[in-house]
This record gives C-alpha cells, structure tokens and sequence, in this order.
C-alpha cells in the first residue's frame, strides 16, 4: 500500500473514500486483493474506524468493493460503474423531466387554442433565438430553450400556469444544464432538438391542440428514455 498520510479535519468520510479509492484506480489494490482492515486502515489515515467503514460502504456501493462474510473486504473493480454524484443527478434531472411533462404538454394544448397574434410573434421569435444560441455555451444555449417553452406556456392564457412554470424554471434551468452535460446531447448537435422544437411552435401557430400536445410529449419522453439508459 502507498503512503496515505494523515487527512485534513473536514468531510472525513469523503476524503477517506477519496483516498481508498486512490489506492484501487491507482492500481495499488488490484482486482482480486484483500483490502486492509479497519483498525490497520483507521490507523494509518489517522481517523476512527467508523469513518473507514462509512468509506468502505461508499466504496462498496459504487461497485468496487465488496464484503465476504468471515474472509474480509476485496476489491472487484477498478472503476466505478457509476460515479455516485452522477447518479443523484440523473435522478434529480428525472424528477425534474416528470414534472415538466405535467406542466408543458398540458400547456401547449391549450396554448395551441388560446395563441393571439402577440403570442406566435413571440414563439417564433423565440425559436429564432434557440437556433441563434446553439454556437453559444450550455447555459446559454438552455436559457435560450427556456425561453421558447416559457413562450409556449405564456400562449397558454393561464396565470396558475405561468406562475407554476416561473416557480419551477430555477430546477429546470440546473436541471437542463445537467442534462445536457449527461447526455452529451449537443455533441455534434449544437441545436439539439430543433426539429421538436419547430413541430411544437408549427402546431400551436397552427392551432392544432392535438398535434401541439404529441410533439410536447414526444420530445420529452425521448429525453426521459435517454436518462433511464444511462
């Protein structure tokens, strides 16, 4: 085992992860070894035995560890299936996209009935401004997407719903940001979904609540069924 050295009084149990882990990547606990135990662990990071067990658990739950009744703790992996953040984020981003499918199909139906003329003027405008953002940066990128479904909402006429929507956009904003980053999703696609995009503001000028509705859900379940594959 390399020098762990002593850790700095913070998080203890993530700087211990931290260093447990070092020592699997680093390839100086192989596949296949028996890792230290808690006492010997403990002592040489300079912490109690609870926190290297609290690391070992961490460690075991992103698949590298694991724990062999009456042998000791072995590792079997070098990598992480899945980094542990990545996880809370996908899941976060989920919640986020369940919500969002309430919210905005609902509101491109009935905006598809209630559009004025100031509203199409907004949406394609709107969707101007998504398609000039793709050479932009993520977040600018995503705050020019919101700013079409804002759109949407808005040429829904309903004030319960806008302000529901304007609540939430703060979640989506970090969420979209997320997403996009987790997905890769403009790899080679700077203008991600602008095909969606154009069907949605094309049937709500339209005026076809149906249609309006289906390219809604369409674009956001497409998303949800690449965040379920990760």
């Amino acid at each position: 085992m390399s020098s762990l050295g002593p850790l700095r009084p913070s998080p203890l149990v993530e700087q211990a992860v931290d260093h447990l882990r070092e020592q699997i990547t680093g390839g100086h606990w192989p596949v296949g070894t028996k890792i230290p135990g808690e006492t010997t662990l403990a002592k040489a990071l300079g912490v109690g035995r609870s926190t290297v067990r609290e690391a070992v658990r961490t460690l075991a739950t992103l698949g590298l560890l694991r724990s062999r009744q009456g042998s000791g703790v072995f590792v079997i992996a070098d990598r992480a299936a899945e980094d542990w953040p990545a996880r809370l984020r996908r899941a976060a981003v989920t919640d986020v996209y369940e919500v969002r499918m309430l919210i905005e199909v609902q509101a491109a139906r009935l905006a598809a009935r209630r559009r004025t003329d100031e509203d199409l003027a907004a949406l394609n405008a709107a969707l101007v401004g998504r398609r000039a953002a793709s050479s932009g940066a993520d977040a600018e990128f995503v705050d020019a997407d919101i700013a079409l479904h804002r759109a949407v909402v808005a040429a829904a006429h309903n004030p319960v719903l806008s302000d529901l929507f304007g609540e939430f956009v703060p979640v989506l904003r970090q969420g979209l940001i997320d997403l996009v980053d987790l997905l890769g999703l403009r790899t080679g696609e700077p203008d991600h979904g602008d095909s969606a995009h154009d069907a949605l503001v094309r049937a709500v000028v339209a005026g076809d609540a149906e249609a309006a509705g289906r390219a809604a859900r369409t674009e956001l379940e497409a998303t949800m069924a690449g965040l379920r594959g990760l």
